[in-house]
């Protein structure tokens, strides 16, 4: 396989699955096209995104949460770091989380959601986008199921009321000399299940080859860039990698534009048990896998180390 796949998920997920598997085994990276997010919803959603950050910083900053980890509401710049960076990022965010009814047995796991009253529409408008994502998020997990040979429906009860964020980020426009080229978000990997990432059509995001080269993604418009992360990575003892990836800076006019995008980090239950897939495990070396570990530990583990606990 010489490439990043690129495979529509309208198709039977029997014809995609093998094609989608080996390209997360290969690069821990795939772009899904046909995903069934309406563009009209994206559209809202990137224009109530850009209206929150242009809010004057005081505005913003009243929907941080102090001791919150981040996990809800407003980060503003300067806060989060890669693991083992030494500066931070070039970006602010929000977030938005799962809500769950009064009295789940899952909602200590889980924020409270804070929205901007500043901004019309949205909480309804990022709502609709959350159970979307969720649901694209699904039917790619089922045609990895598929791949591992695995029940298609195995992962549903895994991610059911799962930790999930959605992520709406802003980076500045850069505007000295040294823009084109400049690191954006440093070299990191994702901590979740998997990520699916609406706005890569601008150019920037590169991963780490297995031969230690940085590599492009091409995304077409409209497309999700979805990508493999930490959990998955060690259900699978390493089979499907969570690749380390970054957002540089293009060259020419792009590079002294704002960037905006979007990741759905979709997360296992916080009581599911990270335990290497039998069929996963090395017949000759079938002691040599991770030890099982629950999702919110290991998440938690994963926030002190990038500064967000």
């Amino acid at each position: 396989m010489s490439d990043i796949a690129s495979v529509s998920l309208a198709q039977p997920l029997e014809t995609i699955a093998q094609e989608l598997g080996k390209s997360f085994e290969e690069y821990g990276f795939a772009v899904i096209r046909d995903h069934g997010i309406p563009q009209d919803l994206i559209d809202r959603a990137e224009s109530l995104s850009r209206e929150f950050f242009a809010l004057p910083e005081d505005a913003k900053k009243a929907y941080k949460i102090e001791g919150g980890g981040g996990a809800r509401g407003y980060t503003p710049f300067g806060i989060e770091k890669a693991k083992d960076a030494e500066v931070f990022d070039l970006k602010e965010f929000w977030h938005v989380g799962r809500e769950l009814p009064e009295g789940h047995d899952l909602q200590k796991y889980m924020q409270p959601n804070v929205w901007p009253s500043e901004v019309e529409g949205f909480r309804a408008t990022f709502s609709a986008l959350y159970s979307a994502f969720e649901q694209a998020g699904g039917r790619v997990l089922e045609a990895i199921a598929l791949h591992l040979d695995l029940p298609r429906e195995w992962f549903a009860a895994t991610v059911e009321d799962g930790n999930s964020v959605m992520r709406l980020l802003h980076y500045p426009p850069l505007t000295d000399s040294r823009a084109e080229g400049a690191i954006r978000a440093a070299a990191h990997g994702d901590i979740n299940t998997i990520t699916l990432l609406l706005g890569a059509e601008e150019a920037g995001l590169e991963l780490l080859t297995a031969a230690g080269e940085w590599k492009a993604i091409e995304v077409p418009e409209g497309a999700l860039v979805v990508n493999i992360g930490d959990m998955l990575d060690r259900l699978t003892n390493g089979k499907l990698r969570s690749t380390t990836h970054r957002v540089v800076n293009p060259v020419g006019e792009a590079a002294y534009r704002a960037r905006y995008s979007m990741p759905f980090f979709l997360h296992f239950r916080p009581d599911f048990t990270i335990e290497t897939l039998e069929s996963c495990l090395d017949p000759n070396r079938p002691g040599e896998h991770p030890a099982p570990i629950s999702s919110h530990e290991f998440l938690q583990q994963r926030l002190r180390e990038i500064n967000l606990v």
